[in-house]
């Protein structure tokens, strides 16, 4: 019988994950204080409409697409540490340098540069985190990560309000920035690219991990045989995992950029009261993405907590247009929304392993990411260009409820799981 994960010391939990969280949170920040910015007058000081601040946010993920695949080649082959500390240093003087912008084409290019230094830290974190965490950890690990996209959200709106109302939209950038550079003295001493790299990892917490992984890519590649990036994309898996990504990704950013809008529109509040009231749902997504990641883990059954997060966000949204005259209930619902918000991430991205080998694995997240995250550009676009064009916000709620729908339906054609699950007390493997 082997040695139970509850015997084993839990350091990784504690010396991975936070770091991680860390310097995602600021990375979220400097890609979604754009939309605080907009409702706190830069629209009005740089002549931006509508459409024009949704295609600036857009705009992030066309360059977010560049990194994704070597990003996730590079961290499992080489240092996921050393490339995400180069990118803190490019992406925090980019945001620096939003906060200079006069012109709109000027506010596109430093986005779009911006997505190319912050394309790659997400399919490298997954990797990172794939190294550390056993199969039946991952979706909880990731869960705990993921939970750095609320807390970025809570820390965005009442701080950006803050700074906004204090000394204008610009200074926001060069606050945000500035502190994002200086994560590197965070990162580069505590984090480790695997267990065999960490002096700190005890032998028995370090064996444990080795054992399990190997044992995860034993089984996968016994299911598989070799296997290569030419391959994989002629895998209809690949291609739905990425429509599904896509799908929640507009909703997940066109609500992100919007919600202040909607808020201020609602309320007819100020924008520091706008800041405050835009933390809440964020606030109620933390149990959500923890939530979801532990019913995963434990039913070993990734679809439907894949699935659900895509209905009831839906849901949601839809709701709070229904309530649109009372203002509190329609509030509610929006707030109801976070709870599904990002509860999807930490089940969805167990997936990628499941259904192809380690060599490649790393590479599928960089093409799911990259394709996935064009709904970046998608859901604040449509949502703009509808405001412009029609003058109604509604209509683009229910574009990204749409969205969400089609998620939930290609979730449940997904294959069912091809990796054999080793029972790590009986040492057996088990379908």
């Amino acid at each position: 019988m082997s040695q139970s994960a509850e015997k084993i010391p839990q350091q990784r939990w504690l010396r991975i994950i936070p770091p991680a969280i860390l310097v995602y949170i600021f990375s979220f920040m400097d890609r979604t204080n754009l939309g605080i910015a907009v409702a706190g007058g830069m629209s009005e000081s740089i002549g931006m409409t509508a459409s024009m601040a949704g295609m600036a946010s857009g705009i992030f993920f066309f360059g977010y697409l560049l990194l994704q695949i070597p990003a996730g080649h590079l961290a499992e082959k080489g240092s996921a540490k050393k490339f995400i500390a180069i990118t803190i240093a490019i992406w925090g003087g980019l945001s620096v340098l939003t906060g200079f912008v006069t012109e709109v084409w000027q506010l596109m290019v430093i986005r779009f540069l911006l997505g190319v230094s912050e394309g790659g830290v997400w399919p490298a974190m997954l990797v990172m985190l794939a190294h550390w965490f056993p199969p039946e950890e991952r979706a909880r690990a990731n869960a705990f990560f993921i939970m750095n996209l609320a807390i970025a959200c809570i820390i965005t709106g009442p701080l950006s309000g803050w700074i906004i109302e204090q000394w204008g939209w610009r200074s926001v950038f060069f606050v945000e920035g500035v502190l994002s550079i200086a994560l590197i003295f965070v990162w580069w001493p505590l984090i480790a690219d695997r267990p065999e790299n960490a002096k700190w990892i005890s032998p028995a917490e370090r064996d444990y991990i080795t054992r399990k992984i190997q044992e995860e890519h034993a089984a996968v590649k016994s299911e598989h045989g070799p296997v290569s990036y030419k391959s994989i994309l002629k895998d209809v898996t690949l291609w739905k995992l990425s429509y599904i990504y896509f799908g929640y990704q507009v909703g997940i950013y066109g609500f992100i950029m919007w919600l202040p809008t909607i808020l201020k529109t609602l309320t007819k509040g100020g924008i520091a009261q706008v800041g405050y009231l835009s933390a809440l749902p964020y606030i109620i997504a933390l149990p959500g993405l923890y939530l979801f990641g532990a019913w995963s883990d434990k039913s070993g059954d990734r679809k439907p907590y894949v699935a659900l997060p895509a209905l009831g966000g839906a849901i949601c949204l839809i709701l709070s247009v229904v309530f649109k005259d009372q203002i509190w209930i329609s509030f509610g619902w929006l707030c109801a929304y976070g709870f599904f918000w990002q509860a999807y991430q930490g089940p969805f991205w167990t997936l990628p392993p499941m259904f192809f080998p380690p060599e490649v694995a790393g590479g599928a997240r960089g093409i799911i990411n990259a394709l996935g995250n064009m709904g970046g550009f998608v859901g604040p676009f449509a949502v703009g260009w509808i405001v412009t064009t029609w003058g109604s916000m509604d209509i683009g709620v229910y574009v990204l409820a749409f969205f969400y729908i089609t998620a939930t339906l290609l979730t449940y054609t997904l294959p069912t799981q091809k990796k054999r699950l080793i029972d790590h007390n009986k040492g057996q493997a088990v379908k």
